[in-house]
């Protein structure tokens, strides 16, 4: 398109040379003409007395052909150019009923009711006819007609504006917008038909300020869309009047007709073009990566997506590219080069590897795109990112085979091998470790390797609370991510990476109670975090965690059943017991006569006191260990003297068994004053010595002694039995359990229960209580607090 001043747009070069030759002349023949047909405009205000140079309008004798002659019926090809210098014949024939086709006329209401829309319901812009084919046009209705000037308008809203002229001399700013209400052109638009004025002063259609200061002669015919809407007018004027021949308004009609075609092919590019930006917007917009390529294989097409997927390398490189099998993939392989030799591809697997991120997986798709004459004249191809869905397919694998190897393991241990080869496969990492929380250390309870990969890592046995990757992940009881485990700050020592190991990853397992492990993985390649893959480590840290809790819980069920068993059968032992001599002897009593009743009957009513309380300090015992370990219980701590209280209970042993062959030796304090319950206190102390009683050995010696040690009180009870295993010991402190070692001596009998109940009051008091012992016989140990913690 040229470039035009502001004065000189929509002027042809003809004109404009015209008008710098003679401007006052110019101004005042078209002062007022049909394309700015108001009277009050600058050019309508020139001098009206102006003359006109008849050699600076166009001969119409020189212009036309005699002997040429116009075909109303003919068409107009719109791919054609249209020369402004062609001549048109003034004199040739024309049936003046051909000029207006019938069927591309709108009637006045339907004009009305469309004209303030442009082509197809979408506004006029200057953009559909440029300036210079309009002025073309424009200069070809003047020659043809014979008039001195011509112009082209076309609709925009209640105004027609001037996009092309030829002899006009008014600028373009003044003649660009005209009235539809008050102008000839509109009564072309409203009408929709052609108007032909031989004398606007003589002429009543001719509104009042138009053309009526000088008069002159007009012909308009309107410009339809192939829908037959008015769009514009195409017009001829002449500042004299005159009559208007037949071949004049059939060439007029003909120039609409090409201002229509002009129009048509404009717009039908621009409709193109919007649909190509509209494609192009819908194709980047997908999720899909789209190429197409030619019938010589050229890629023409690459839609956003795809320049996403594939990076900077072309469509048609393969390089990194497997099949589903894992194949190399060839070139000719790529769905865009077999959908070229016809074929369909739908749903092809292939995979990405080495470009620039770890593998990708796609599906693919193609297909040829066929010609008009049903060859192939192109192909299209589009893959789908299908790798988090693969992904989350081997999630779902590897949560089923962690579920699937916890589901038969007995412990932790077991089960750690399984999970950690799971999680290899699945993370396609190369490494992985499980740790244990042991007491206040960490401790490797199993590690896994990639089939191929080197092996020998070193792994230490243990690692202190925040000491290297698993430590720290315990320490601040969060998942940890490291990028390169390689690096100089990292928790990781140089040897255990050696160069081969990059990142890591630590995922605390907990249980109800807090951290009881962790789990570390490790890749031999640098990568960034991914929530997907800390989300899913957390789930299988999470399934550890409700192993190990649901172990527990079974081994705690088992242990309570097994300890319920052997509890009533140990109470039922310690119960049967004195009830049984109680029965027995109460037989006795009941069926002896009277000289033995009065000999014997004394010592068979002590025997069965004895029981008796045997029995009362039984259940008692029972009673007070479900209430203390039911919380029911309160411990009393009041200051008192333990040492005394340890002097009385150990006073009253030696007269039970004055004449026993078992001596107690006493180191005792003069006072020892601590908060504490002194009846339950005093009931530990002769709950240990009467133990250490009945199981020392004739001739035996038990040992009491207390003292304080700055923090705590002491009290050391021990006998001269053997000593007790190692494994008995804490067996011993259930309740569940009797050894059978030393002696049994009834001078002072025992419920069986006297250590549990002895713990369940130590802990009470804060204090704890254990048994040692060696050679010489076997010791229990109490500790009390001096103070209230």
């Amino acid at each position: 398109m040229r470039q035009e001043g502001p004065g000189d747009a929509g002027r042809s070069g003809r004109a404009q040379a015209a008008g710098a030759a003679a401007p006052a002349r110019v101004a005042g023949l078209h002062g007022g003409t049909a394309v700015d047909e108001r009277p009050g405009s600058p050019t309508a205000a020139a001098n009206p007395n102006s003359t006109a140079n008849p050699n600076s309008t166009a001969n119409p004798n020189s212009t036309a052909n005699p002997n040429s002659t116009a075909n109303p019926n003919s068409t107009t090809n719109p791919n054609s150019t249209t020369n402004p210098n062609s001549t048109t014949n003034p004199n040739s024939t024309t049936n003046p009923n051909s000029t207006t086709n019938p069927n591309s006329t709108t009637n006045p209401g339907e004009a009305r009711s469309r004209r303030n829309t442009g082509f197809l319901g979408t506004s006029l812009h200057r953009g559909i006819l440029t300036s210079g084919s309009a002025d073309q046009l424009a200069a070809l209705t003047a020659r043809a007609a014979a008039a001195p000037s011509a112009c082209v308008q076309f609709v925009e809203g209640n105004r027609l504006r001037l996009y092309g002229s030829w002899g006009v001399a008014a600028d373009w700013d003044e003649v660009s917008h005209t009235s539809l209400e008050d102008s000839l052109g509109g009564i072309v638009v409203r009408t929709g038909d052609t108007l032909a004025i031989r004398d606007a002063l003589a002429d009543d259609r001719v509104p009042d300020g138009v053309l009526r200061e000088h008069g002159g002669a007009y012909l308009g015919y309107p410009v339809h869309d192939r829908m037959g809407m008015v769009l514009g007018v195409c017009c001829a004027y002449d500042h004299r009047p005159r009559d208007w021949t037949a071949e004049q308004v059939a060439a007029v009609a003909e120039a609409a007709e090409v201002a229509t075609l002009l129009i048509g092919e404009q717009l039908a590019r621009y409709e193109l073009e919007q649909q190509h930006r509209f494609l192009d917007a819908v194709l980047d917009s997908l999720h899909d990566g789209v190429a197409a390529c030619d019938a010589d294989g050229g890629v023409v097409f690459v839609n956003e997506r795809m320049r996403r997927l594939w990076g900077d390398s072309p469509v048609e490189d393969v390089t990194g590219l497997t099949d589903g099998s894992g194949m190399p993939l060839r070139r000719d392989e790529l769905g865009l080069f077999r959908a070229l030799r016809g074929e369909r591809v739908r749903d092809e697997p292939i995979a990405a590897h080495g470009r620039g991120t770890r593998t990708r997986y796609f599906l693919m798709d193609a297909q040829p795109i066929r010609g008009v004459d049903g060859g192939v004249a192109g192909a299209v191809q589009a893959v789908q990112d299908v790798t988090r869905q693969r992904r989350a397919e081997r999630f779902r694998s590897c949560e089923l085979a962690v579920t699937t190897a916890l589901a038969g393991a007995p412990s932790i241990e077991a089960a750690g091998p399984r999970v950690l080869e799971a999680v290899v496969a699945t993370l396609n990492w190369v490494h992985a470790e499980l740790w244990t929380v042991d007491g206040q250390t960490i401790r490797a309870a199993a590690r896994w390797s990639a089939p191929g990969w080197p092996s020998g890592i070193p792994v230490p046995e243990r690692l202190a609370y925040g000491q290297g990757l698993a430590g720290r992940a315990w320490q601040v009881d969060k998942p940890l991510w490291i990028r390169d485990v390689g690096r100089p700050q990292s928790l990781i020592s140089p040897d255990t990476s050696a160069d081969r190991l990059h990142t890591a990853l630590a995922i605390p397992v907990h249980d109800g109670s807090g951290p009881i492990g962790v789990l570390t993985v490790f890749a031999d390649s640098v990568e960034d975090p991914e929530d997907e893959l800390v989300a899913l480590m957390s789930g299988i840290a999470a399934h550890l965690g409700q192993f190990v809790e649901r172990r527990r819980v079974e081994d705690l069920q088992r242990q309570l059943t097994r300890s319920k068993d052997e509890y009533l059968a140990l109470i039922g032992h310690e119960l049967r017991t004195p009830l049984t001599s109680i029965s027995a002897y109460t037989e006795l009593l009941r069926e002896a006569d009277e000289p033995t009743l009065v000999r014997d009957g004394p010592r068979l009513i002590k025997v069965i006191e004895r029981n008796t309380n045997q029995l009362r300090e039984i259940i008692n015992e029972l009673l007070e260990l479900s209430a203390l370990d039911a919380g029911h219980a309160d411990v009393r701590r009041t200051p008192m003297d333990l040492a005394a209280v340890v002097r009385e209970v150990v006073d009253r042993a030696r007269v039970a068994i004055d004449g026993s062959p078992v001596v107690i030796d006493a180191d005792l304090p003069g006072e020892l004053i601590m908060p504490g319950d002194r009846d339950r206190l005093r009931h530990i102390v002769e709950n240990l010595l009467g133990s250490a009683v009945r199981f020392s050995p004739d001739g035996g010696h038990v040992a009491v002694s207390l003292r304080n040690t700055g923090r705590t009180a002491e009290l050391a009870v021990s006998d001269a039995a053997a000593d007790v295993p190692r494994a008995e010991r804490e067996q011993l402190f259930t309740g569940h359990f009797r050894t059978a070692r030393g002696h049994d001596r009834v001078v002072l009998p025992g419920s069986g229960l006297g250590l549990t109940l002895s713990r369940a009051v130590v802990e009470k008091h804060e204090g704890s209580i254990e048994l040692t012992g060696g050679d010489s016989g076997t010791t229990v140990l109490v500790r009390l607090p001096l103070e209230i913690r």
